[in-house]
């Protein structure tokens, strides 16, 4: 997708006048923490949040039992080869390649008096900041606390080279290895305390040897700068950066807050849609996101499928929306299950911030901020489970929440579902690009030939939907689907066609 200008809207990412883009062929890269057949996942091990940082070097995702592991690139560094490997390198094609760089302790279980709360350590989301001085920074939040990190290289200096040899010095024999030394670097044996036995030979010293400081190893450090506590009265679903480096947001199911990153005992309520009468509530926030340019923007999704955008310039508190987007519901399908289905689980800004894509459980939607009419395209993730909504139900499925991703070039958008498996759509024009993916080494074992999914786009205005011809591999009636083994959580890199996602434990990544 294209800048804010133009009238084509999705229709401008095809790649120039030539229809759009190939599908894609996807193929594994690399898994990190791999289950063995018949392993048992640990509850604390499961993977809960999944965040690339804006350069696509780092990766970090949080679990339920509080950890943050971070990753880091490994392909893109200059490994000093001759130029003929750099050659043969850009000849073949290159796809990113992570390795475990670090992990820290986020979140610890608390316990809230006050109102006899158990607050898990689950962390629900992590976000990248600006890096500053060769140090990684990032928030990370569980249901109510907040807190910003900072991760460094620390160097581990020690005193190579003393200013008295050994060997030389009266009445003390040569020594293979170094005495120890304590602070100050006075000797902990009073036997190597040169300085006391020393007599300077006639003549003086030949040379005089100054201690040599060296960094045997180096050691990441996490420390955390800032804890941001006490502004939730309910679970926070949602952090997002603005694009000013300085400020966030926090939104949880009545109130979205505003934060400054250095002052963290107050915050700004921007957002708060508590009634007067709690009885009176008739929906709650789901998610919120900041734009990813204009720093006075942010949008927020609601629990009957409604996303606001508002203007932190027309008030402090932004009771009322600059846009409002909603899909009109068709005539005569209400039921039980209508409200339910159609509560947005996760909303993702395209990176030119001209787009919203939302996650609903049936379906993903793609948005134009200037045009409030309807979804300029949507596709259909589960439409094959609506016969199962009522079992769905029984089982809480119906309540789980999947995020949603789009690609550094607004090309295609990718969200999860139930099997380990999960979709990506292609969102140009004319697109009729519709993968299925299984968590697995063979992404493509899974895939099976879909019927096209009729192209919504803004030139296309009839939001027609054909139902049931998006069944990615299973029954019609969605029996051959696991429902236990979901895929909530998964993003994409930034510039770059792959994406990482979250099978229980297991840190699945692919390319194409």
């Amino acid at each position: 997708m294209n800048g804010g200008g133009g009238g084509d809207g999705a229709a401008s990412s095809g790649g120039g006048g030539g229809g759009p883009p190939p599908p894609l062929e996807w193929r594994f890269s690399q898994v990190f923490g791999e289950r063995t057949a018949g392993e048992e996942v640990q509850e604390v091990d499961i993977i809960s949040a999944i965040e690339f940082d804006k350069s696509g070097d780092h990766l970090a995702t949080g679990d339920r039992g509080g950890r943050v592991v971070l990753f880091e690139r490994t392909d893109n560094k200059d490994n000093g080869g001759s130029r003929r490997d750099a050659e043969q390198m850009d000849y073949t094609v290159r796809h990113p390649e992570f390795r475990y760089k670090t992990e820290f302790q986020s979140h610890e279980p608390e316990f809230d008096y006050l109102k006899s709360l158990e607050i898990e350590e689950k962390i629900n989301k992590i976000r990248w900041c600006q890096p500053a001085s060769g140090a990684l920074f990032l928030l990370s939040t569980n249901d109510k606390t907040i807190k910003y990190w900072k991760v460094q290289e620390k160097k581990i200096k020690k005193i190579s080279e003393m200013n008295i040899d050994p060997s030389k010095t009266p009445g003390q024999p040569s020594s293979s290895s170094p005495p120890p030394i304590v602070a100050n670097g006075v000797h902990a044996d009073p036997a190597h305390d040169y300085l006391s036995k020393f007599s300077f030979p006639p003549g003086g010293l030949p040379s005089l040897r100054l201690p040599v400081v060296t960094s045997l190893e180096t050691s990441l450090v996490a420390r955390c700068r800032r804890v941001y506590a006490h502004a939730h009265d309910y679970h926070i679903n949602s952090i997002s950066n603005s694009s000013d480096g300085e400020t966030f947001i926090s939104a949880d199911d009545l109130r979205v807050n505003l934060w400054n990153l250095e002052i963290s005992n107050q915050s700004f309520n921007i957002v708060d849609v508590k009634p007067t009468n709690m009885e009176d509530l008739t929906e709650v926030i789901t998610s919120a996101e900041f734009h990813p340019i204009h720093c006075n923007m942010l949008a927020y999704s609601s629990s009957k499928g409604s996303i606001r955008l508002i203007d932190m310039r027309q008030s402090a508190l932004c009771d009322s929306h600059t846009k409002l987007f909603e899909e009109p519901e068709a005539p005569g399908s209400r039921s039980f299950f209508t409200e339910i289905i159609a509560s947005i689980s996760d909303i993702k800004f395209s990176k030119d911030g001209r787009y919203i894509l939302s996650r609903d459980y049936m379906t993903l939607k793609l948005w134009d901020i200037n045009m409030d009419s309807g979804p300029v395209a949507s596709y259909q993730v589960h439409e094959h489970l609506r016969p199962k909504l009522c079992d769905l139900y029984e089982n809480d499925s119906i309540f789980d929440k999947f995020e949603c991703c789009l690609s550094g070039d607004g090309l295609r958008v990718a969200t999860g579902s139930y099997s380990n498996l999960f979709r990506v759509f292609g969102a140009s024009q004319g697109s009729t690009e519709a993968a299925t993916l299984e968590a697995s080494k063979n992404p493509m074992r899974r895939q099976i030939q879909t019927p096209a999914r009729p192209s919504r786009t803004i030139s296309s205005m009839t939001r027609m939907v054909r139902r049931g011809s998006e069944s990615p591999g299973a029954e019609a009636n969605g029996n051959g689907y696991d429902f236990t083994n979901k895929l909530l959580h998964m993003a994409w890199h930034p510039t770059e066609n792959s994406i990482a996602c979250a099978a229980a434990n297991s840190l699945y990544m692919y390319y194409a």
